[in-house]
């Protein structure tokens, strides 16, 4: 670890201060968006803009980084995402904020690929694990330390949309002043939809409803909070127990999947993380159990997104893997956008809790699902599946791919059966 902070300090710095901006930026807007009075069912299609930038971002980046190069995008796309930060506070219009949500998430996907790319060079076969999760520790790190900068200022006024933009200019100091040429981006061909789906019912399914969790965390957290009444500092605190939750429970269930049938471990953290949003809404009235779930919730959905990948991994062959995991994360993204509306609109209809909800009932379907896929094929034993390995949705594609490498570095015995009908066996 020791080795990866000494080449890799200031990369790390950097994206953690660009977490930190990004962290911010989604917060800050759903208790600025209260403040000028735009209904939620309206301000979910602005949070769902940053996930339609930030897919498209995905399949267009490596195209401009191989016409234009590393540090030029990574500059360009920075200075962008400065800008847009700046214009939130400038122009408070429903429109105006889709069309910047649209232009900061197709930047934030390209400065992501560049910074993984600088990542992934700067590694070798002995570190490239440990440089991965150091990098995932310093996002959640970044986006938790933004909820607490929420209570430096007044979400009414500009001066934390000047911090934010400011934090993101800065970060780009440490980057380009050490970063080294990076090996051409190339962009890893996605399966098939139909094989994919063949392959793993479950991962392509599960990685949906997980992306369109997500991006219910991510972006309309803080508006659930300010609907539910609660102050910029619990709203802060309630964000940041989401994302404290994520981080500290992503690698003892990753340990746990090595061990288990992996369905069965999917199965029993949706249907806890269900739970959790059940006593979400019994308990919406203390801040300290809206605490306690949000980490509960956070600490499900954060590790069933790498579950997924792991569970498709373990019916391929290596080769096949990082096709397979842009396929799922391309699905993951498609439910990250219709996420945000979808519970923006059920909010205006049935009230706050409606926030909730939708996590039960995304949660349950996964469960279900997983229940009914047990009887369709029979259960692997952890001799013959490949070694978990901890992702994040919020990672870009090269991270993805890093973590495909990781992956192939400790294979189990080999793939699964290929027949997706075999009955379960004892």
């Amino acid at each position: 670890m020791i080795a990866v902070l000494n080449s890799s300090w200031a990369l790390l710095l950097g994206m953690f201060l660009l977490m930190i901006g990004n962290g911010l930026q989604g917060s800050l807007l759903g208790i600025r968006g209260a403040i000028e009075g735009f209904d939620p069912a309206l301000l979910s299609y602005v949070i769902s803009a940053y996930f339609v930038g930030f897919l498209g971002g995905s399949r267009l980046a490596p195209v401009l980084i191989r016409k234009v190069g590393h540090v030029r995008t990574f500059a360009a796309m920075g200075s962008l995402i400065s800008a847009a930060f700046v214009l939130y506070a400038a122009v408070p219009d429903l429109i105006a904020w889709g069309v910047l949500r649209l232009i900061v998430g197709f930047s934030f996907s390209a400065v992501y690929i560049v910074a993984e790319s600088w990542l992934n060079d700067a590694a070798d076969n002995q570190t490239r694990g440990k440089a991965l999760s150091l990098y995932m520790v310093i996002q959640m790190l970044g986006i938790v330390s933004a909820q607490a900068m929420l209570n430096f200022g007044d979400p009414a006024g500009y001066g934390l949309f000047v911090l934010i933009s400011v934090l993101v200019s800065i970060s780009f100091m440490p980057i380009l002043l050490t970063a080294s040429p990076a090996p051409i981006v190339q962009q890893t061909a996605r399966m098939t939809l139909g094989r994919l789906f063949r392959t793993s019912p479950l991962g392509f399914v599960g990685s949906i409803l997980v992306g369109a969790v997500y991006s219910v965390m991510f972006g309309m957290a803080a508006v659930y909070g300010t609907e539910r009444g609660l102050s910029v500092a619990e709203i802060s605190a309630f964000v940041a127990a989401i994302y404290v939750g994520g981080l500290l429970l992503q690698w003892p269930v990753g340990w746990i999947s090595d061990r288990m049938d992996r369905r069965t471990l999917i199965i029993i953290v949706a249907a806890l993380c269900a739970l959790a949003s059940a006593a979400g809404i019994a308990f919406s009235a203390s801040p300290l159990a809206l605490y306690v779930v949000a980490f509960a919730i956070g600490g499900c959905v954060n590790p069933l997104y790498a579950l997924m990948i792991a569970h498709t991994n373990d019916f391929l062959d290596q080769k096949d893997m990082p096709s397979a995991a842009a396929g799922l994360m391309f699905m993951g993204g498609v439910g990250s956008i219709g996420g945000p509306v979808m519970v923006g609109q059920a909010m205006q209809s049935l009230g706050s809790w409606a926030w909730f909800s939708y996590i039960l009932v995304c949660m349950a379907g996964i469960s279900l699902y997983g229940l009914f896929r047990m009887t369709r094929r029979r259960a692997l034993g952890p001799a013959e599946t490949g070694k978990f390995t901890a992702i994040t949705p919020s990672v870009g594609p090269v991270a993805m791919e890093i973590a495909q490498e990781v992956a192939q570095a400790h294979p189990g015995s080999g793939p699964g059966p290929d027949s997706d009908t075999a009955p379960t066996k004892a």
